[in-house]
């Protein structure tokens, strides 16, 4: 039995999809601010993005300088802009925004689970998908094998550890069935962390990652995509995004952590962010006006980034109707005029997924955005 083989059946021709949550209810149009909009000014007197702040994205649109590091990206057409976008959610709740977006509608399970499962050939393998984390997420549940780890440090058996997994590997490694696969698989897995744990790797291509969680967490994936593990999805959070008040404070270490971590990732990976896609995405967005405490309130329409993997970037997507009253929703929120479903389809598309989602979206064609 030969235990590497259970970590990809082809680990060198992978493509590995990253989702990252922006958890809390990032506030689009601080990140993407519709800078030739006046109807953004009258909103947003106090906290709006200058047009001198802002860097040109299109006619309509500006980054906000706080996200500088995505720029070249941008422009070099690797990443892409959803302006909108969200879920049919209108209850305004994290937990309940968080949970029907992870699960991929009133179903269960979640979606990219079930994008895991039902390919023709679903690999099975430990670091086949992995959550940076203490939990795994929703939008994972039912996938064929998922891992949980803060760092690969957690995969290590102590001082001992090639003595423990020797052990345990003759005990398994002459059994048969699903319990001797996995457990070997296991074994493996942790062989193999030992070994990137422990080498001399550094970021490639100079590139330099933010030093918090996130950046850290980015760092591992890419380490693992790099390894060539098999590694087809992986999920990291980046939360804390609910700016009721002071928003400049709340909001912009972490569009820095964001855009500073994703911009080293792809530096990291170089050639590899061909087969690599990295979606980026919150519960919503915010409340167009700012309120008095300088911040704003939960909203509807949020944004959505796709980077790498064959996207064709360079564009805002966005179905742009004004911000007067008469188009803003309910209290005065940007509407969802594209379900985040169909960002992910032509993504999941490309990572081997067939023409009908209706197995990984069952309650997209009920949907009603807008």
């Amino acid at each position: 039995m030969n235990p590497l083989g259970y970590l990809s059946k082809n680990p060198d021709d992978k493509r590995t999809l990253v989702v990252v949550f922006l958890r809390g209810g990032a506030d689009a149009l601080n990140m993407v601010a519709p800078v030739e909009d006046d109807g953004y000014y009258n909103a947003r007197p106090l906290i709006g993005i200058s047009k001198s702040e802002a860097i040109v994205l299109d006619d309509l649109f500006g980054l906000n300088p706080e996200m500088k590091a995505l720029h070249p990206l941008y422009t070099e057409g690797l990443l892409s802009f959803y302006h909108g976008a969200g879920s049919e959610d209108r209850t305004r709740s994290h937990f309940e925004a968080q949970d029907l977006m992870e699960h991929g509608g009133e179903t269960a399970g979640g979606w990219l689970g079930r994008f895991l499962r039902y390919r023709p050939e679903p690999a099975t393998g430990s670091l086949s998908a992995i959550a940076i984390g203490k939990s795994l997420p929703e939008s994972l549940r039912g996938a064929p094998a998922a891992t949980v780890m803060e760092s690969f440090r957690d995969f290590s058996l102590g001082d001992d550890s090639i003595g423990i997994v020797n052990g345990i590997e003759k005990l398994y490694g002459l059994e048969e069935g699903e319990m001797a696969a996995s457990a070997v698989d296991t074994l493996a897995s942790m062989k193999r962390i030992e070994s990137i744990r422990n080498s001399d790797t550094h970021p490639s291509d100079g590139a330099k990652y933010p030093q918090n969680e996130f950046g850290e967490g980015l760092m591992r994936i890419a380490r693992l995509i790099r390894a060539h593990v098999g590694l087809e999805a992986a999920c990291i959070d980046l939360g804390g995004w609910d700016s009721h008040l002071t928003q400049g404070p709340i909001m912009n270490p972490r569009m820095r952590a964001l855009s500073e971590g994703l911009a080293a990732f792809a530096k990291d990976l170089g050639p590899l962010m061909a087969t690599t896609s990295v979606v980026v995405m919150s519960e919503f967005g915010r409340r167009v006006r700012e309120n008095s405490a300088l911040g704003t309130d939960h909203g509807r329409g949020g944004l959505m980034m796709v980077l790498g993997g064959g996207e064709e970037g360079g564009h805002v997507t966005a179905d742009w109707r004004g911000l007067t009253d008469e188009v803003l929703e309910g209290p005065g929120d940007l509407p969802v005029t594209t379900h985040y479903s169909k960002v992910l389809t032509p993504v999941l598309r490309r990572h081997g997924a067939g023409e009908d989602l209706s197995v990984i979206f069952p309650t997209r064609e009920r949907v009603a955005v807008g």
